[in-house]
């Protein structure tokens, strides 16, 4: 995947804990060292343990979900679908939270979630069974046989007026099912991201991303590759507050290189300071000129940047995935603009804060204020950024405020 060979590698830390194998280092700094565990950081720390062990393995299986029906699309044996707002979706859309609401529901019953579809286009396009099949043998539900009204319910547990919040402090989930469909559609010339986060009074507290098809390495430069570390297609991400943002390879789970080593690497946003060599990620929707001041070009080549030109990452597809892209250092700056026509989503972006935050970024609205993602106290669904969100790896966040604002007080 071009887009990711062209940026710079995920600065990463990798820690060793009692009892586990060390890895040799390949890098003399000592900001590089390794482990092997089930997390990288000890339950004590993690408030959420519990919590954060169930959304790892649920957006685990979930990916292996969104993979299985690929395969099944790409065999014919599949079927595309469109929602009403011509956004392509797919059986996995629905299949992944069927799974994951059915798991946290049996998991945390008493915690509500806060996602992207209902039922009602399965129901009225017969498309149920489609979902119920792919759901079926990822569930864990011993020997009861998942029904049609399971799956179906389970998705409307998530679903727009599933649950009412008011204005008391609340715990929930929030779940994007597949961030990116285009880039599921598309394979690996477009990222897409499983993203489920857990909100508590407020705070988002932890967040898992699953993204099947990532490429490339995590850690090193082309040619100096640590030969035990994994390689593959997939990553997941996950965060707690206070712990910071993760990373581990898929590859066991996809089947694509079996018994490889399971290694969490820690992630950080990049350290560039100098915004003519920032990377910068702006959504498909949205142009270059309608975002800065007009004189500043941009470049895609990945190879020199002229004097106000920058470098604009070809197109990830969703929101998380910029967001993810931003965590792993692969890009410095993600931003958009607020439109009055369209509302922005509290699951495009809650998993994401929390990952770039954890990794040493930032992400505010266009007045540098924090995020109010409980804003709408009825449902939880929308959020109200103030001209828009920027996302940074927090060096660069000051600079990028500036050049808004300037745009804005000039259009």
């Amino acid at each position: 995947m071009g887009l990711l060979h062209h940026c710079s590698p995920v600065p990463t830390v990798r820690f060793l804990i009692p009892g586990c194998v060390a890895m040799p280092l390949r890098y003399s700094s000592p900001r590089f060292f390794t482990v092997r565990s089930s997390f990288p950081f000890p339950s004590q720390r993690a408030k959420y343990h519990r919590e954060l062990e169930a959304a790892v393995d649920v957006v685990e299986r979930a990916c292996r979900l969104c993979v299985d029906v690929k395969r099944s699309l790409l065999s014919g044996d599949g079927r595309i679908l469109e929602k009403n707002d011509q956004t392509p979706v797919t059986v996995a859309d629905f299949g992944v939270q069927a799974l994951i609401s059915l798991e946290l529901g049996k998991l945390f019953p008493s915690i509500p979630l806060v996602a992207e579809e209902d039922s009602a286009f399965l129901r009225s396009n017969n498309l149920a069974d489609l979902v119920v099949n792919a759901v079926t043998d990822k569930a864990r539900f011993g020997d009861k046989k998942l029904t049609r009204d399971d799956v179906l319910g389970a998705i409307d547990r998530g679903g727009k007026d599933a649950f009412t919040f008011g204005a008391n402090p609340a715990t929930y989930w929030v779940l994007d099912p597949i961030d990116g469909t285009r880039g599921f559609l598309k394979g690996c010339e477009a990222l897409y991201v499983v993203g489920l986060a857990l909100v508590v009074e407020g705070e988002i507290v932890l967040g898992v991303m699953g993204c099947p098809n990532w490429q490339g390495d995590l850690s090193s430069t082309k040619g100096q590759e640590d030969k035990n570390e994994p390689s593959g297609p997939g990553i997941i991400m996950v965060s707690h507050i206070g712990c910071g943002t993760w990373i581990k390879r898929l590859s066991n789970i996809l089947d694509v290189t079996p018994n490889l080593p399971d290694y969490w690497n820690r992630s950080f946003v990049n350290q560039c300071c100098l915004v003519h060599e920032a990377r910068f990620c702006i959504p498909e929707s949205q142009t270059w000129e309608s975002l800065l001041p007009s004189d500043v070009k941009t470049s895609a080549d990945g190879i020199s940047i002229a004097e106000k030109e920058f470098l604009l990452l070809p197109t990830c597809c969703g929101s998380l995935c910029k967001y993810l892209m931003v965590a792993t250092g692969r890009a410095s700056v993600f931003f958009l603009q607020a439109r009055s026509e369209k509302t922005i989503k509290v699951w495009d972006h809650a998993v994401g804060v929390l990952c770039v935050q954890e990794a040493g970024g930032k992400v505010t609205d266009w007045n540098g204020s924090e995020l109010d993602i409980a804003v709408d106290q009825i449902e939880r669904r929308v959020i109200f950024p103030s001209g828009g969100i920027l996302v940074s790896n927090g060096s660069l966040h000051d600079q990028i405020l500036e050049m808004i604002s300037s745009r804005l007080s000039v259009s």
